[in-house]
């Protein structure tokens, strides 16, 4: 007699087919065709990471081997529903939607490469313990099916957030559910990861609200914070009412090259960038040289119809410096004062820096020294004072510069005027050359501050120049601030040609002095000049009464410099005039005759404190040559950048047909650059 139990069991068994090896045959080959949908080709199984066996294909067969018929014949009917899911149209529309995407892992101090590869290592034992385990089975089938893992809130959190690079059909985001999923896909290949994903991303069952966004690192667009001085265009004056125009000299150039960079990655430079009298100031000019005995430079005058303006004249006036035998000048003193914060980590900032300064090594003399001091946060001397002649110490020093921290120029500062003042000795030259971005963001950071504290340091004997590099955080105004209360120069340095020009070919006119407090002013004969205004100078304006006051400080003309400053005049009567003369205006008594206006010039001397004067008169019929009429074009030039009133229909057309009738020898290929700017900045302005 057999109980209840034993006839359920004696049921079941009549039940259950018997096996049918034919139709295990056919499942089989079914699965393994659903397996090479699900690789997305149609080519043969991927060997795994653990064993040389084939995949999935094998695992299944093992399983299948070793189930009972009842066990297999489940598995068998499992496999086939899979197949015919993803042989629906909505199984294959549902595969579809997810693109493969590359699985990037960013940690704190790794790459894709290095996690993977240490992944790969670490997990290497725990393959070969689940394959024994398993009884060889492949990593991928030992692993939960990725649209049936649920996030654990108790786990504690990866060592890396892994995210996925932009696919065609936008950022995927894997969210947190998803984390562990991920991780466990590490040693497996990175398709086999992308592919999980993308099963996991439309799996129903996965479906989860993304991590908050606190959980990813936030990608920020870096902010152009450049600050230029705010000056506007000198305004036209009315000779009657303000006959005297009074500024000071400028030779820097920094203003060409930021030009020049705006231009070349396709952008019209800012207005205020434009300081004309330094766009024309970059040029070397063939101006008559003084006399030995004529004093440190020779004034000349000359006049020429304005090209934008056949009315009015542009009168220019050309200063022209001596320059010594190289052989005689003083030992040289030399601290570099390197920029070496966070915003420097940028090719053309500190890289081009470091070769800027290498090209100029050659240029200094065995009784030269060399002193380095870096500054980020604090400051610090990365070379104690070293003679030129010790070329690899000064190199090895450099090379070991990195950019890193915040901007404490006022550390740097000070640190740097301490170790010239320890350097300095009688009959030697002492300079800080300050090599930034401009950004000061600690410490003394305001201009006006800067130009007090700088004031201060420059009656030490020791001035200060400036080289600006990189764009985006260039503080000009700070560095037009420290370059003029230091008694120096500022140049900008885009490309390493720039540097070859500035601390090259023109580094002794950029270290040596050789007239200080260089002050002009022009007094216009109302009786001929009806209105006049000054193209360029706003920053250097000075009062009347500044002209003869030698505790104004003013700029330095370098050896071998030249300046030229350009007045555009209107005569008297002429239809140009834009000022209706007053009713009640006094006669004109000026006695001279033939006169437009009367030139002075004050200049110290280096180490002087009492200032000299040279006066000349402004004369009719002084006709300019070729390198007035270029300077003409370039101020033409810079007017149009910075759209002034004055112009009227004259273009860029008229500016470079101008400049290439006035280019003359151009040995450096300077003057045929400008012409290149103007086309490309017609071109950008249209």
């Amino acid at each position: 007699m057999t109980d209840d139990l034993d006839d359920i069991k004696a049921m079941m068994a009549e039940a259950t087919p018997r096996p049918d090896p034919g139709r295990r045959a056919e499942n089989l080959t079914l699965a393994e065709k659903n397996f090479d949908m699900l690789q997305g080709s149609r080519g043969g199984p991927r060997l795994t990471p653990a064993t040389g066996q084939k995949g999935l294909l094998s695992g299944v067969r093992h399983m299948l081997d070793s189930l009972t018929t009842k066990g297999g014949l489940t598995a068998t009917t499992a496999l086939v529903a899979c197949g015919f899911l993803f042989m629906t149209p909505t199984g294959q529309d549902l595969w579809q939607q997810a693109p493969a995407a590359k699985s990037t892992e960013i940690g704190p101090d790794s790459t894709v490469a290095q996690t993977r590869t240490e992944t790969a290592a670490d997990d290497t034992s725990v393959e070969a313990r689940d394959s024994e385990e398993a009884g060889g089975l492949a990593p991928e089938v030992m692993e939960a099916p990725v649209d049936n893992i649920v996030a654990n809130p108790n786990s504690p959190p990866p060592p890396a957030i892994t995210l996925n690079e932009q696919t065609e059909g936008g950022f995927h985001d894997l969210g947190n559910a998803n984390a562990t999923a991920i991780l466990s896909l590490e040693s497996a290949p990175l398709d086999l990861a992308a592919e999980a994903h993308s099963r996991s991303q439309f799996a129903p069952s996965t479906l989860v609200a993304p991590a908050p966004a606190a959980d990813y690192p936030i990608l920020q667009q870096e902010t152009n914070t450049e600050a230029f001085p705010d000056a506007a265009p000198n305004p036209l004056k009315i000779t009657q009412d303000s006959p005297v125009s009074t500024f000071s000299i400028d030779v820097d150039t920094a203003a060409y090259s930021v030009v020049r960079s705006s231009l070349m990655a396709g952008q019209v430079p800012p207005k205020e960038a434009v300081r004309i009298e330094e766009m024309i100031n970059y040029f070397p000019y063939d101006y008559p040289a003084p006399d030995a005995d004529d004093g440190p430079f020779r004034p000349t005058v000359s006049s020429m119809t304005t090209p934008w303006n056949p009315d009015t004249q542009l009168v220019h006036i050309a200063l022209q410096g001596q320059l010594p035998a190289i052989e005689t000048r003083p030992p040289l003193n030399l601290v570099f004062l390197i920029d070496t914060s966070g915003s420097m980590d940028q090719p053309n900032k500190l890289p081009l820096l470091k070769q800027s300064l290498m090209l100029m090594l050659d240029q200094l003399r065995p009784e030269d020294e060399v002193a380095i001091v870096a500054y980020a946060g604090s400051a610090g001397e990365v070379l104690a004072p070293t003679p030129a002649s010790e070329k690899g110490m000064i190199l090895a020093a450099l090379a070991r510069l990195g950019a890193g921290g915040g901007t404490n120029g006022q550390s740097g500062l000070e640190q740097a005027y301490a170790i010239a003042d320890q350097m300095a000795e009688d009959g030697e030259v002492s300079r800080v050359l300050l090599a930034t971005d401009g950004d000061f963001n600690i410490g003394i950071h305001e201009p006006d501050a800067l130009k007090d504290f700088i004031s201060d340091k420059r009656d030490t004997g020791t001035y200060l120049s400036v080289l600006g590099f990189g764009r985006g955080n260039l503080d000009d105004a700070t560095m037009q601030a420290l370059a003029q209360n230091g008694n120096g120069t500022a140049a900008y340095i885009d490309t390493l040609s720039e540097a070859q020009k500035v601390l090259v070919d023109q580094l002794t006119g950029a270290l040596f002095t050789i007239a200080g407090d260089v002050k002009i002013q022009v007094e216009w004969n109302p009786a001929e000049v009806a209105e006049y205004r000054l193209i360029g100078y706003e920053t250097r304006a000075l009062n009347r009464e500044d002209f003869n006051n030698d505790k104004v400080d003013a700029g330095e003309l370098g050896a071998g410099h030249s300046v030229t400053a350009v007045y555009e005049i209107t005569p008297v009567g002429s239809p140009a005039q834009l000022s209706e003369p007053l009713r009640y205006a006094a006669e004109n008594t000026v006695a001279t005759t033939g006169e437009l206006g009367f030139l002075k010039l004050r200049y110290k001397a280096p180490g002087e404190n009492v200032s000299e004067l040279i006066e000349t008169p402004i004369r009719h019929g002084s006709e300019a040559g070729s390198d007035a009429r270029f300077a003409a074009a370039i101020a033409g030039f810079g007017q149009l950048l910075r759209d002034d009133t004055y112009l009227g229909d004259w273009s860029f057309d008229d500016a470079i047909a101008l400049a290439n009738a006035n280019r003359g020898e151009d040995a450096f290929g300077y003057r045929s650059e400008a012409v290149q700017l103007m086309r490309l900045a017609e071109s950008l302005s249209q």
